[in-house]
């Protein structure tokens, strides 16, 4: 029976142990990083190996694609993309270009995973970076105002569903006021529930018809000064749930993190008792995979009928794109930025 989480594996190619965990704990999905990535034919040949050890022709694979820092398939096999800031200041800030110019490097990179045989895109980030925050998020947000943020974050989702990939909007309820690394540390916010809602709720808000969307290893003591967002039921059910409407699939970031305390099975545990609907497991570590399996439930009830609305969302043929056209027109675009 399928299982609420997505796990990572070691290296290019399944080892006969994680063939057999994979077999046995049937994960939803899978993670890739660059330590996955050599080639096209090798991508192509372990998104179908994963698939093949769970049964299940559509499973979910991911990888964070969202160009700049955070792009895990590149040269020599793949286009450079720009981070998420660049779109913001194409053509003299005229707004409609660039949201189509963000939808249609959105589109390339739904082209390039779709053809490996990823299905999901851990993109866009929606979140509004402060002055004085760490840099984790910097370059990689649109912008410094959630408007923008949010316009050219449903340009480039509605880029990757039209080349049928899901996107995921993160981190939930906003990233951009942290002042650490929450791989290594747990980042503390200290704004007030006002400014919260004004500035990082509101790119979310508008866009809670997401199918998938990731949270933040974040603490905010305005709404729940012991537990970061991921751990928290008052920030996933009052803020994310109610406030920001959002009625799609909450999948937790990497539960390996620095940020989050306890064991891996406590921390999934905690995950699911917040509010979560999928752990999230990055690092390929069959250890610590196992752990989280074990306080994992079989989909089922809301968690189910989330999980098929967003892959229902890719069960159509991919908006017809002439790749060559595409790629001078969206170069062209960006040559400004030089």
């Amino acid at each position: 029976m399928t299982r609420a989480f997505i796990a990572g594996c070691s290296g290019l190619t399944l080892t006969d142990d994680e063939i057999v965990f994979f077999r046995a704990a049937e994960p939803w999905g899978f993670i890739l990083f660059k330590r996955n990535i050599e080639s096209p034919g090798q991508v192509r040949a372990l998104t179908q190996a994963l698939r093949e050890t769970v049964g299940r022709e559509n499973a979910p694979i991911l990888i964070d694609q969202e160009g700049g820092r955070v792009q895990r398939m590149g040269p020599p096999h793949w286009p450079v993309y720009p981070p998420g800031r660049a779109y913001g200041r194409i053509a003299g800030n005229d707004p409609l270009f660039q949201r189509e110019i963000a939808r249609l490097g959105a589109r390339l990179m739904a082209h390039d995973l779709r053809e490996s045989g990823i299905n999901v895109d851990c993109a866009p980030v929606l979140d509004v970076p402060v002055e004085g925050a760490h840099d984790v998020i910097g370059d990689r947000a649109y912008a410094r105002d959630p408007e923008t943020v949010a316009v050219l974050g449903r340009a480039a989702a509605e880029g990757l569903i039209a080349g049928g990939v899901l996107p995921v909007i993160k981190h939930v309820p906003g990233h951009g006021r942290a002042g650490a690394d929450s791989h290594h540390a747990l980042p503390v916010v200290h704004a007030s529930r006002e400014d919260l809602e004004r500035q990082d709720f509101m790119p979310f808000r508008h866009l809670a018809d997401m199918p998938l969307a990731m949270t933040a290893h974040v603490v905010y003591t305005a709404l729940d000064p012991d537990r970061p967002a991921t751990t928290s039921p008052r920030v996933v059910q009052d803020v994310i749930r109610d406030h920001m409407r959002y009625d799609g699939l909450l999948v937790s970031d990497d539960l390996s993190m620095n940020a989050l305390a306890g064991s891996l099975a406590e921390r999934a545990a905690a995950a699911f008792a917040a509010g979560c609907d999928v752990a999230l497991h990055c690092n390929g570590r069959l250890d610590e995979m196992d752990a989280v399996a074990s306080e994992t439930p079989e989909l089922a009830g809301e968690t189910k009928r989330r999980t098929d609305a967003a892959l229902a969302r890719t069960r159509h043929i991919p908006e017809p794109l002439n790749v060559v056209d595409a790629r001078q027109r969206f170069t062209a675009a960006l040559a400004a930025l030089a």
